[in-house]
């Protein structure tokens, strides 16, 4: 990893409507005082899923590798880095412990590489609780479901706010 990476804060959430169903996921990227707020909608999704997405778009928004601190309410997310499970997964070819595939394994790929890029440091905060970033990217992530609840369609909407010019 390159020295003196630019230190950036990435927060995250997903939410689903019904498990599967419509989902949507929220991040609010911070770097030296600029903001870069992310969102997007699935007709069709997990809550896990949208977990995830929230962290990948978070890292594919980063333009050069950085030293990042990932908070996320989502166990399965901090967990899979955390406690090495994705290592495991990995080495076990994407299978867990117990011989199952493993669940959302075109996101975890992703994450892994993107991760890789990185020096990321995953910590826990507890949702619906007193992080303020954390609950604005729930409000992120319910209002993608409630802005797009009346659109019937297969593909993918992401909204981005900001520009590319604050260096995320």
């Amino acid at each position: 990893m390159p020295v003196n990476m630019k230190k950036v804060e990435i927060y995250t959430d997903g939410a689903c409507s019904g498990n599967p169903g419509r989902g949507g996921w929220g991040t609010i990227l911070l770097y030296e005082g600029k903001e870069k707020v992310l969102s997007g909608y699935d007709p069709d999704t997990t809550n896990n899923r949208m977990e995830l997405r929230a962290a990948l778009e978070g890292l594919k928004a980063l333009k050069l590798p950085c030293d990042v601190r990932m908070y996320s309410d989502s166990s399965y997310l901090v967990n899979a880095f955390n406690k090495e499970w994705i290592k495991n997964w990995k080495s076990n070819g994407w299978r867990t412990s117990g011989k199952d595939d493993v669940r959302n394994k075109d996101l975890w790929e992703q994450l892994d590489r993107l991760a890789s890029l990185h020096n990321v440091t995953w910590i826990k905060v507890k949702g619906h609780s007193d992080n303020e970033l954390n609950n604005r990217c729930d409000k992120l992530a319910t209002g993608e479901i409630k802005k797009n609840v009346n659109i019937d369609t297969e593909n993918l909407n992401d909204n981005v706010e900001g520009d590319d010019r604050d260096g995320l």
